[in-house]
């Protein structure tokens, strides 16, 4: 998979001179970890072991808080991210009606597993927690598009509006 970069930033000097201005901007601010998590994310679209790297050692923080942080938080993400960022919830309606079935399909047609993106960073795939639309199950998202009722059989063609 290569590597994702923001709309602004054309190359890996300009997205690590961003980074360094965000770490600035919050050092020595109590806190500052997790704003400096966000903003790296949206520099480089996910936050690779390099970017931990230098968080850790410009903050002065253990890797290994950085990477629980990463982990424990959901809107964090180790992995590239694609342009179209498709998320099926597996809460225990959606799971119930179907949402397994709907997840293999996917992965099936785009040749990825929960987590990854495509080579092409068109699509990539994530397992939900609920997203509150239980009458809808089993449902699936696509960026801020919402489908439910899904069967197997829709997928294909949800996927080609992409």
């Amino acid at each position: 998979m290569s590597e994702q970069k923001c709309c602004t930033c054309t190359n890996e000097k300009e997205q690590e001179q961003k980074l360094y201005e965000v770490i600035k901007k919050y050092k020595g601010t109590k806190g500052a970890l997790i704003p400096v998590l966000h903003e790296a994310q949206e520099i480089y679209g996910y936050l690779p072991l390099k970017v931990q790297k230098i968080i850790s050692k410009e903050l002065n923080v253990p890797l290994t808080e950085i990477y629980g942080v990463i982990t424990f938080y959901t809107q964090f993400s180790l992995n590239p991210k694609g342009k179209y960022k498709i998320g099926v919830c597996l809460g225990t309606a959606c799971y119930v009606k179907g949402a397994g079935a709907i997840i293999d399909k996917i992965k099936e047609k785009l040749g990825i597993h929960v987590g990854e993106c495509t080579e092409d960073g068109k699509f990539s795939l994530d397992a939900t927690r609920c997203i509150g639309a239980c009458g809808l199950a089993p449902v699936m998202t696509i960026n801020d598009d919402v489908y439910g009722k899904l069967t197997v059989d829709d997928i294909e063609e949800i996927l080609e509006k992409y």
